[in-house]
């Protein structure tokens, strides 16, 4: 799709505001955008089962079903960002939203693992290019009175979206089947683009310069793409995975010597300097390894093992998506008060705590006693943890970097629950075909229990040990809630680096 070049002397159009018809198209669009990849994030997991009995696929085919988005995700959602900045907002959210369509027609019809892998890395590449517009848009294009209210309503309507998302994909998988889990997104995005390109004005960073770091994305999305084939692979023990392994870990080390070295990196490292900032990244990683792994197999359990319909097993996430949706507004607020040190040390282990509670979920699981209590012990732990997280992150950087801070944590974060995804299987003993037999599969979701259990005990002693300045408010209150269902967020600030989930 070749959307029209606006003329670089042509004035900024006036804000909009959020009561005119106009404003309201925006929020829609912006809304829709979001959706597509709230709702792909959410409904995928519940549908791995049913999407291995159809096409006779092992563990290995489930994990790169998931990895396959989460890798081109993770290693090009900040260029997607500089390309928003530097080309048009407007322009870069409507080629995602096509690209993630285009990506998801090709899930849908895919007639076999390889073909729905590959469909998966381009909707990843769609995510990429979308999400980092998304509230971007509102922050260009809304007057400044309004857009504290836009926030809320896009991040309202976004809690939502998760909220239904577990109801909607068991719904469709136990229903029409897996394959409407993807085409759901054609139709938003039929709606999306004419509402974006008749209604959205563009709007670009005039001070976005530099050459992008195509070299600095290309190696750190290899080096992810290299590592995450070799954990998957490693139980073969062939050469080519261990090949694999050495040449991921020497891009990884390419990757930060060129991106000291550059004048524009797609990673500054003086970012780092700050001690809080690398700190809460720490944190990031390991907590959101967990919470990676811990979504990834439960969803499994619940259905293999315990017995439940996809239906039943994606509304068993429901208590942890409320909690965090009607109490992470005051979380983010008591982060604010007492500072971050203690809600990132008791988030994680209320989280720990709630894995642990997952031990109690086997053959026959009831709901209500094994279920309910492990998911409303993590969502408490996730509310407290999310917010003032996100607003840490944002406050351990000067005010014109809060984009791009939110963007790297967003990385970290998509790039721990990239490799926990393909690693757990391996820690736990895992074999390809595990998922096909209760027992064996039981088993080893209970070592996996203990190795989540672990990384958010990590992260909550780097917490204690390491975090310790105050919060300031970095991040308009409104958009807290959002900030804990999908986080971490997007900072309304002038750049476009942070992103929604996917």
């Amino acid at each position: 799709m070749t959307v029209p070049a606006e003329s670089p002397d042509t004035p900024p159009e006036p804000a909009v505001a959020l009561a005119s018809a106009r404003g309201r198209w925006i929020l829609l669009t912006t809304v829709l955008g979001s959706t597509m990849a709230m709702l792909d994030g959410t409904v995928v997991n519940v549908a791995l089962p049913r999407i291995g009995e159809d096409l006779d696929a092992d563990l290995a085919v489930l994990q790169w079903t998931v990895n396959a988005y989460l890798l081109t995700l993770a290693g090009l959602i900040l260029v997607g960002g500089s390309l928003s900045d530097r080309f048009g907002r407007r322009r870069i959210f409507t080629l995602g939203v096509v690209w993630f369509a285009v990506g998801s027609l090709l899930c849908g019809i895919a007639p076999n693992a390889g073909v729905l892998i590959a469909a998966r890395a381009l909707q990843g590449i769609g995510g990429a290019l979308l999400a980092p517009g998304s509230l971007a848009l509102i922050q260009a294009s809304i007057r400044a009175d309004d857009r504290g209210r836009a926030i809320g309503l896009w991040s309202g309507f976004g809690g939502v979206g998760a909220a239904v998302g577990p109801f909607l994909g068991g719904w469709l998988v136990d229903g029409p089947g897996w394959r409407w889990v993807f085409l759901l997104n054609v139709p938003l995005a039929a709606v999306c683009v004419p509402v974006a390109l008749r209604h959205v004005p563009e709007s670009r960073d005039a001070q976005a310069h530099g050459r992008f770091d195509v070299a600095g994305a290309a190696l750190g999305a290899s080096a992810l793409g290299l590592v995450t084939y070799a954990l998957i692979e490693a139980r073969s023990g062939s050469p080519a995975v261990m090949a694999a392994a050495v040449l991921g870990v020497l891009l990884g080390v390419a990757f930060v010597y060129v991106e000291r070295r550059r004048a524009d990196p797609m990673v500054p490292p003086d970012i780092f300097a700050s001690r809080l900032f690398t700190a809460v990244n720490l944190v990031t990683l390991c907590v959101y390894a967990a919470i990676g792994g811990f979504f990834f197999l439960v969803v499994l359990q619940l259905q293999v093992v315990s017995g439940y319909s996809a239906l039943a097993a994606g509304a068993a996430m429901l208590p942890t998506t409320l909690l965090m949706l009607l109490l992470s507004a005051r979380s983010g607020e008591l982060g604010e008060r007492i500072g971050p040190r203690i809600p990132l040390t008791v988030g994680p282990l209320l989280c720990a705590a709630g894995t642990l509670l997952m031990l109690r979920v086997g053959p026959a699981a009831s709901y209500v006693t094994d279920v309910l209590p492990a998911m409303v012990v993590m969502g408490m732990g996730l509310v407290a943890l999310v917010a003032p997280l996100t607003s840490t992150v944002l406050a351990s950087v000067d005010p014109g970097r809060a984009g791009l801070a939110s963007g790297i944590n967003n990385a970290a974060a998509r790039v721990a629950g990239l490799l926990a995804v393909a690693a757990l299987p391996l820690l736990s003993g895992m074999g390809p075909e595990s998922y096909r037999s209760a027992t064996q599969f039981d088993a080893a979701f209970g070592r996996a229990m203990l190795w989540c259990t672990g990384a958010f005990l990590a992260g909550a002693a780097v917490a204690w040990a390491t975090v310790r300045s105050p919060v300031s408010k970095a991040c308009h209150p409104q958009c807290h809630t959002y900030c804990a269902v999908s986080a971490p967020p997007l900072e309304p600030r002038e750049r476009g680096d942070g992103t929604a989930p996917g």
